[in-house]
């Protein structure tokens, strides 16, 4: 029976983190946005400079907003081991200040930031938010020179530690195996745009923050499984709403969670059990979806050369024979800051091929 555990604790990621060095596989993440003003509150706290001189050197601030965040990232870069990811939604902002409006590249800053560090940047992805804003436009109205596009999409930057992970030892060659996605999903989620909804930005109030950085549940569960494999450890510096523990929950990996605020994990982890069934649904709908894939691959008459045993259904290629699924039997809270979960196979089978040697 697989097992994984979940902890949060209540500090500042600015500091050092509680955690050894490359012990982390995935660093998944989307701070507070430097020069949104619902966040201005938080910056100010991280030093008298940046709300002093905000004010009249707004550009200045901006600066020093990103120099603190810049320690979040370096901590990233010690605790993650060589080959694995850190991976950062961020949207860039447009305000008027004293330096009159202009657009603050905030994914721009951050890959200056992580490249100095000693990260590797891999091509990334924009993730196109679709608005239920009827304007798509600031501005002059509908006189020309003076209007302003709309922001309509945030960056998915993808860094990396070093060069490629190894997979050397069986163990970790069954893990990858098991770990792989099916075709359909690469050719899906293996591309530079996202497209659906975001979520919406509101909290209870009485958790003493009435926004947070939040990123759907489809973005967190696509990047865990495209950049980390099941048993991994994933680490979220600024946990938020809990997102990235919840897709690490749903698809099987171990989790770490930092955050200011102690009330949002009695929030969003109240009713175990039924977060439970809701993670399950999701799994079920990736098999229930693939499914449909092979029923309308074969109604084309186009080739399924494999057979997946551990899910009972024909795949496109070789790498996806030995892919599994868990669902959740078992959510228990240790502590106030810690969830330990336990899996079985979504599909009971007696019969399992061994599983060969995937070379990296």
């Amino acid at each position: 029976m697989k097992q994984t555990i979940h902890r949060i604790q209540f500090r500042d990621s600015r500091k050092t983190f509680p955690l050894k060095s490359e012990s982390v596989d995935l660093v998944l993440t989307s701070p507070p946005y430097p020069m949104i003003e619902m966040w201005d509150e938080l910056f100010f706290g991280f030093s008298k400079e940046i709300q002093e001189n905000f004010p009249t050197d707004p550009n200045l601030s901006y600066e020093r907003i990103h120099i603190e965040l810049d320690k979040v990232w370096k901590e990233s870069f010690r605790v993650l081991k060589n080959g694995g990811f850190l991976v950062i939604n961020i949207g860039d902002a447009t305000r008027n200040t004293s330096a009159g409006f202009q657009i603050y590249m905030n994914h721009a800053r951050i890959l200056q930031g992580c490249n100095s560090i000693g990260f590797q940047s891999l091509p990334g992805i924009l993730w196109r938010k679709q608005t239920n804003s009827p304007n798509k436009f600031m501005g002059s109205g509908m006189l020309p020179a003076g209007a302003y596009v709309t922001l309509e999409h945030e960056h998915i930057l993808i860094f990396r530690k070093s060069n490629k992970r190894k997979f050397v030892t069986k163990a970790e060659q069954f893990a990858r195996a098991q770990s792989a996605f099916f075709w359909e999903e690469r050719n899906l989620w293996f591309t530079d745009l996202w497209d659906f909804k975001g979520k919406k930005q509101s909290l209870n109030p009485l958790t003493g923050r009435d926004r947070s950085a939040a990123y759907p549940l489809e973005l967190a569960n696509r990047i865990i499984l495209m950049y980390s494999l099941k048993g991994d450890v994933v680490l979220d510096p600024f946990w938020g709403t809990g997102t990235t523990t919840l897709a690490a929950i749903g698809n099987c990996r171990n989790s770490i969670g930092f955050d200011l605020n102690p009330g949002l994990f009695q929030t969003h982890f109240e009713n175990l059990s039924s977060l439970g069934e809701s993670l399950n649904r999701i799994v079920e709908k990736r098999k229930r979806d693939h499914d449909l894939f092979v029923q309308t691959r074969q109604n084309e008459g186009k080739p399924l050369l494999h057979f997946n045993q551990n899910l009972q259904t024909p795949v496109v290629t070789k790498q996806e024979k030995f892919l599994n699924l868990e669902k959740i039997i078992g959510l228990l809270r240790n502590s106030d800051e810690e969830i330990v979960v336990e899996y079985s196979p979504l599909i009971q089978t007696s019969q399992l091929e061994s599983v060969p040697v995937i070379q990296p």
